[in-house]
């Protein structure tokens, strides 16, 4: 909401909490004054003019000091009359904060406390939800860093029981692959022996018994030769072996080569 106000010949546009300053006033510093001069109020899209003033509407406006304006000159010269005339001026001026507008019963100080009020009340929730989520954070921020701490000996104390448990995996995948030997020597032993055949008659046992006889027979007599018979060389064998390209060779007729002597 703001106001368009007279005081001083001058018009001035002001809205709560507008410092500006006017003509001279008689009023002490901190001292609040109204002015009723008032001549447009308008808040957001309404607007209320007067002619000249807007009824029941009026400013409230706090002294603030009492000052003086910038030095002016004032020189006036007429010309071939020998007439010059210099002259400065400093303005006394009275420095307002505009407190509060009222129209029709309505108050724009109240109107802007109470969005002031929602505005802290809105930055102070978000202030507080701020701080909340933050405590939470360090919180789980510690939990996490706690439970990195605790993963750590628990880690080596399980690349530890791994290096405990590796001599026994290897002892038991030894063992393993032995069981194979184990039962590859097993088997013979647990095969059964074939069984002989006993011979239906007489006649058979003793054709059976003179073959056994010759056998050994013959197998004595093999082996009393290998004994008895020099080992050679196999070297020494291939020796004394004629070769058959030299027996070619003899068998040929030798052929004479003509020379140019000869010729």
């Amino acid at each position: 909401m703001y106001a368009v106000i007279e005081t001083g010949g001058k018009q001035y546009r002001v809205e709560v909490g507008t410092e500006l300053e006017v003509e001279l006033l008689d009023a002490e510093p901190g001292k609040t004054i109204t002015i009723d001069r008032v001549l447009l109020v308008a808040d957001g899209d309404e607007s209320t003019i007067g002619r000249p003033l807007v009824a029941d509407a009026s400013v409230s406006a706090e002294i603030v000091t009492q000052t003086r304006g910038p030095k002016l000159i004032s020189f006036k010269y007429r010309p071939k009359a020998r007439s010059r005339v210099k002259k400065g001026h400093r303005q006394e001026l009275t420095v307002l904060r505009v407190a509060d507008i009222t129209v029709g019963g309505k108050s724009a100080a109240k109107a802007a406390k109470k969005a002031d009020d929602q505005a802290r009340t809105e930055r102070e929730r978000t202030e507080e939800a701020a701080v909340a989520q933050a405590a939470k954070d360090a919180e789980l921020a510690a939990k996490l860093a706690l439970g990195s701490d605790d993963a750590v000996p628990a880690r080596k104390a399980t690349k530890a029981k791994a290096k405990a448990d590796a001599p026994a995996a290897a002892e038991t995948v030894v063992e393993t692959a032995d069981e194979p030997e184990a039962k590859a020597d097993a088997k013979p032993a647990d095969a059964k022996p074939a069984k002989a055949k006993a011979p239906k008659t007489e006649d058979d046992a003793d054709a059976s018994a003179g073959s056994d006889a010759a056998d050994a027979e013959v197998t004595a007599e093999s082996a009393a030769e290998t004994k008895a018979a020099p080992k050679r060389s196999t070297a020494k064998a291939a020796a004394d072996t004629p070769d058959a390209d030299d027996a070619e060779a003899d068998a040929a007729p030798k052929r004479t080569r003509a020379t140019k002597k000869d010729e």
